[in-house]
């Protein structure tokens, strides 16, 4: 018998003494544990932007928003929405709740009379970092754990999970 009919024999004979609930069970496949971990933080990085969110009275798409805003600073309603994807009178709506409760104002764009510009306010900039730095620099503190070749490997590990999110989510890899 070859090995790869000895493999078939035996997923018979597993099969054969299995209950039907075993056979039909979703399986997770068989992963390295980093793998699992990386799972695990994208599953509690949504939580904690689902948190902050919260905690700045915004749902998810008006976070993104104050994302783009507070990275890159004032912009226009029409750049906001192709950054976000969505339609400009999508963000017309975001922009509206924005300024509702005090996150942006809408300013006059001083390089278009007829333009006006999204600025995310001081006070929400700081209310948002002060929850965004100190896990961001706590995050950053645990690469001093690892030696200078060590923290090469994984800088080249996640380059690498990097780029494969982009390729499976249709994006040109691009260097970070």
């Amino acid at each position: 018998m070859t090995r790869d009919n000895s493999a078939i024999v035996v997923a018979m004979q597993t099969a054969r003494d299995a209950s039907p609930e075993e056979l039909t069970a979703p399986r997770e496949p068989q992963v390295h544990e980093a793998t699992r971990l990386l799972r695990a933080f994208l599953d509690v990085s949504a939580s904690f932007e689902k948190s902050l969110g919260a905690e700045l009275r915004v749902n998810k798409t008006d976070l993104e928003a104050m994302e783009h805003l507070l990275m890159s600073g004032p912009l226009g309603p029409s750049e906001l929405a192709r950054r976000l994807g969505i339609s400009t009178a999508s963000a017309t709506i975001a922009i509206d709740r924005l300024v509702a409760v005090g996150h942006v104002t809408r300013e006059p764009n001083p390089h278009d009379r007829r333009g006006v510009l999204v600025v995310p306010q001081d006070a929400s900039r700081a209310q948002a970092m002060a929850r965004l730095m100190p896990m961001i620099m706590g995050v950053d503190a645990q690469l001093d754990h690892f030696s200078p070749d060590e923290q090469d490997a994984i800088t080249r590990y996640l380059r690498r999970v990097v780029d494969l999110y982009r390729q499976h989510a249709g994006e040109d890899p691009r260097p970070l």
